[in-house]
């Protein structure tokens, strides 16, 4: 296999189905050892994803919570 002029290679199909990886499929490269590895790319999660839930328990309705930061 030859890298294009463009630095583009092609995985091959059978690995593409094995390791299941489509044309949207985010990846990363590495160095482990002194060789070059292709991973899956971690998951990345939304920034406001960390804040899900923490209000969960607090006994505020919505609107009461808005009402609170706004201090009435």
């Amino acid at each position: 296999m030859k890298i294009g002029e463009r630095g583009q290679v092609t995985i091959p199909k059978k690995y593409r189905n094995r390791f299941g990886l489509s044309s949207a499929t985010e990846v990363e490269f590495t160095e482990q050892n002194g060789q070059l590895v292709l991973k899956k790319a971690g998951k990345k999660s939304h920034p406001i994803g960390k804040f899900v839930g923490v209000l969960k328990g607090r006994g505020l309705r919505s609107d009461e919570l808005v009402e609170a930061m706004r201090g009435k």
